[in-house]
């Protein structure tokens, strides 16, 4: 999931409609789909992979991380780069540079290729998405948002879960031959779809240049996070040795440089990446520490529960993709629910939310000890739509309500580095639980039994992360904003 707010605008009274807006709307719709399957879409497939091209346990996470992590690190400019050059603008460059580097991904050869190439797909997707949620409001001015909103909001929860659906269906498929490549060519017609659409119907704008762009801090703040997710993945495999550690240790110093220098910054008059008076606000630092929580127990649940349906009951990728799809169809109830019930809850939402994805791995785990390595998909179909009805209902509000208390003018810096730290949880969700489902699953024994212990270990993690964020919740503001 990728969300974003803004600062609001004034409303004309009488705003006229915007032509071809519809055919605009779908264009961002599209991309920000692309955005949202390239996150989730190879967890099915890495075990396919892993047989063509070769690769360790390590590699596998690394597949899956590097998307997530690049997307974190350039969002920290991507938003900035259509303030200055134009929205429309950026994300056609960023369509194009995420088509090329999908047709990378869908030509790799060995793991290290696939990698780089899902590297450079994470930091176009950081140019194209930030930019699609500002076009809206310039697509549908005034009330008219409304409608847009009413499509993109359930569309958004349904695509952040249905890459693992979508990447089964197109390995069983097995289109001219391509197996598990067709994954990435499939973002091809999509992408080409975004760009044509894009160029006929977006709305263009000449930017903003005054007060630069902070290149320097985005370094910064990129290579803190790689050393803060690199120890992570490689530490299992390295027996955790000392070097490992310095390095883990060398990321928070290199983030607290990141904070010095974007205080320097603002010092000297000069717009920072992230306007660090947010972090002030009591309600903000908590819904940081809630995505976090949030974001790493749902992705690195999902990851082993893939896992442990393939590497350790020899599920094949539509088999996984049939079994965990009650998971799909929750989310998309839940994320409709959620919005509904939203602004008549609150942050109530959320604890409810919480609750019921909560009982949902209850669920799943309670399968786990009574089926044993004999668990078929039907066992895990109630629990699993359960855990993404909970799931989905958070999906749509969460953004929206840890913004609540923020200041007019903070709004664009406090999404942006919300939108980040939610990529960065991802990429530490596969890192730290995927470490954790490894560690178990590689010691001597029975394969399928310690993929099973494996991935009950990771459920019991995730669950516990659930509960934080139910104790965080009470400190979020108590309603959303209501701009977008």
């Amino acid at each position: 999931m990728t969300a974003t707010l803004e600062a609001p605008v004034a409303v004309q009274a009488e705003a006229r409609p915007v032509p071809g807006r519809w055919l605009g709307l779908f264009a961002i719709l599209t991309a920000t789909l692309l955005n949202l399957l390239d996150a989730s879409i190879v967890n099915v497939a890495l075990p396919v992979i892993q047989g063509d091209i070769g690769g360790s346990y390590a590699a596998l996470q690394w597949i899956a991380a590097s998307y997530t992590l690049a997307l974190a690190a350039g969002l920290l400019i991507g938003g900035r780069l259509g303030d200055m050059f134009g929205r429309k603008r950026m994300l056609l460059i960023g369509a194009t540079g995420f088509v090329a580097a999908s047709l990378l991904c869908a030509l790799a050869f060995s793991p290290e290729t696939l990698i780089a190439a899902r590297v450079a797909q994470g930091l176009f997707g950081a140019v194209m998405i930030p930019q699609g949620f500002g076009l809206i409001r310039d697509l549908f001015p005034g009330p008219d948002q409304a409608k847009a909103w009413g499509v993109m909001g359930p569309a958004i929860g349904l695509a952040s879960i249905l890459g693992p659906i979508v990447a089964g269906l197109l390995i069983k498929l097995d289109l001219f031959g391509t197996d598990w490549r067709m994954i990435f060519a499939i973002n091809l017609p999509l992408g080409a779809f975004t760009i044509v659409a894009g160029l006929k119907a977006l709305p263009s704008s000449r930017g903003d240049r005054s007060g630069g762009l902070d290149v320097t801090g985005a370094l910064i703040g990129a290579t803190g996070m790689g050393l803060l997710v690199y120890p992570l993945v490689q530490g299992r495999e390295q027996g955790w040795p000392m070097w490992i550690w310095a390095v883990l240790a060398g990321s928070i110093a290199v983030l607290a440089g990141f904070v010095i220098h974007q205080l320097r910054r603002s010092a000297l008059g000069k717009t920072p990446l992230v306007q660090l008076s947010v972090f002030a606000r009591r309600s903000y630092t908590s819904g940081v520490v809630f995505v976090i929580a949030f974001f790493i127990a749902i992705i690195g649940f999902s990851l082993a529960l893939g896992f442990l349906l393939q590497l350790g009951l020899h599920y094949s990728p539509i088999g996984a993709s049939v079994a965990m799809a009650t998971m799909a169809v929750g989310a998309f109830i839940g994320s409709a629910g959620g919005g509904m019930l939203a602004p008549a809850l609150g942050r109530k939402i959320l604890h409810i939310g919480l609750v019921v994805m909560t009982a949902g791995m209850g669920g799943v785990y309670l399968v786990f000890r009574t089926a044993g390595v004999e668990l078929g998909g039907w066992h895990l179909a109630a629990p699993l739509l359960v855990f993404g009805i909970g799931m989905g209902m958070i999906f749509v509000p969460l953004f929206g309500i840890i913004m609540g208390e923020i200041a007019d003018h903070e709004v664009g810096s406090a999404s942006g580095a919300l939108e980040s730290i939610q990529q960065l949880a991802a990429a530490l969700g596969v890192a730290v639980l995927g470490t954790v489902f490894f560690d178990r699953f590689t010691v001597p024994g029975e394969p399928a039994a310690n993929a099973l212990a494996g991935a009950e270990q990771v459920t019991l993690i995730a669950a516990g992360l659930a509960l934080l964020a139910i104790v965080i919740g009470f400190f979020l503001p108590k309603q959303a904003r209501t701009d977008h």
